[in-house]
């Protein structure tokens, strides 16, 4: 497929470790609570955690150290405190400030879909307000989805949020045809192989940007994203149908 042959008329966006640098912080407060067992969180255990749910994230990475002395509940207290107190230290990434306001600019529609819970998102964005207002309330996040979906690589909340949008895209996996040809105006920008499997099988375009070390040890296959790129500064608007950045 020509990405050129491709017009966005809607963008979703995943936010931790995408939008914000929150992806830093569970890396170091997971790592902090295993090296006291002697353990650690390598990245190929990484990747299977990420985009999931919390509860289902912790569940998984404990059943990988069954020898460890802690419990499912100890652990989320624990992990709790210690993320809460970093969350004010999230910053935005390269490139996301500028994209997000050349998206508003010219008016196409926003929408952020993530995993984390509302009350977790309100504690990462709080010295972020300003920037996270451009999505007008457009925020999809775990509690909104709650009962309908098990969590990424399921597409239900990358099409739950085309649908904030009010773009109808329907709910489930099967579609109509007019619902697949809405789908494919959307774009979904990730940095999770399980985000890049939901937003291809949403029918959507999906944009992968992984930390390096995720390029290492996982593949999104056998969802392929559309473009994968290194950084959101090296994003290209106009290889999308977009309006491309002003000249400076």
């Amino acid at each position: 497929m020509d990405n050129m042959e491709r017009r966005i008329d809607y963008v979703v966006f995943d936010m931790d470790g995408l939008l914000i640098d929150t992806e830093r912080v569970y890396t170091e407060v997971t790592n902090d609570i295993l090296g006291r067992y002697g353990k650690i969180m390598t990245w190929d255990i990484k990747a299977q955690l990420m985009g999931k749910p919390r509860i289902e994230s912790v569940t998984h990475l404990l059943s990988l150290f069954p020898g460890i002395d802690i419990t499912i509940d100890q652990y989320l207290t624990e992990s709790q405190e210690k993320q809460d107190a970093n969350w004010p230290t999230v910053q935005l990434l390269p490139g996301v400030q500028r994209l997000i306001q050349h998206l508003v600019k010219h008016n196409v529609p926003i929408v952020v879909a993530t995993a984390s819970s509302r009350r977790n998102f309100v504690r990462k964005s709080e010295n972020l307000k300003e920037f996270f207002d451009y999505f007008r309330g457009n925020i999809v996040c775990a509690d909104d989805v709650a009962g309908k979906t098990t969590g990424k690589p399921d597409p239900y909340i990358f099409l739950h949020a085309a649908g904030v949008l009010g773009k109808a895209v329907g709910a489930t996996e099967q579609c109509t045809e007019a619902e697949a040809v809405e789908r494919g105006k959307g774009l979904v920008f990730e940095d999770a192989v399980y985000g890049v499997q939901a937003g291809k099988r949403a029918g959507m375009s999906v944009v992968w940007v992984p930390d390096e070390r995720l390029l290492d040890v996982a593949s999104p296959s056998p969802h392929v994203p559309d473009e994968t790129l290194t950084s959101i500064e090296h994003f290209k608007p106009e290889k999308w149908g977009l309006p491309p950045y002003d000249t400076e």
